[in-house]
């Protein structure tokens, strides 16, 4: 259903050490920058082409909530110790959820430098 999408953000290098941080341990890559040496506007990932970005151009701290699909609770989980390292802070930890949530819905819940929430969810059918 969406192609690519992004957020805006304050700090392109704080970010850009969260992002490639979070997104490795998702087996998600930094697929394009602008510009192309520096990444200083401006850096897309994704798996083979750019599906979410980051950038300076729009207003950050908008505390968006995206959630980027994990294989295994393992992922999740180092999705959220990565994030905890490169400076989110945790807003869920790892674990199953309840109330609402489908069952088998593994997720952790990070927010970004800019305070917007980052989830990573396994969907254990």
């Amino acid at each position: 259903m969406i192609d690519h999408t992004g957020i805006g953000v304050s700090d392109m290098a704080a970010s850009s050490r969260f992002y490639d941080a979070v997104f490795a341990a998702l087996g998600i890559k930094r697929v394009m920058q602008l510009p192309p040496d520096t990444g200083a506007d401006g850096v897309a990932y994704g798996f083979t082409y750019p599906e979410f970005w980051i950038d300076r151009f729009h207003p950050p701290a908008q505390r968006y909530h995206t959630a980027f699909a994990a294989r295994s609770r393992a992922v999740v989980d180092a999705f959220h110790v990565a994030a905890l390292a490169n400076g989110g802070m945790c807003n869920g930890p790892p674990g199953l959820r309840e109330g609402g949530y489908p069952p088998g819905y593994y997720a952790a819940f990070v927010l970004d430098p800019d305070g917007n929430n980052i989830e990573a969810v396994c969907r254990e059918t």
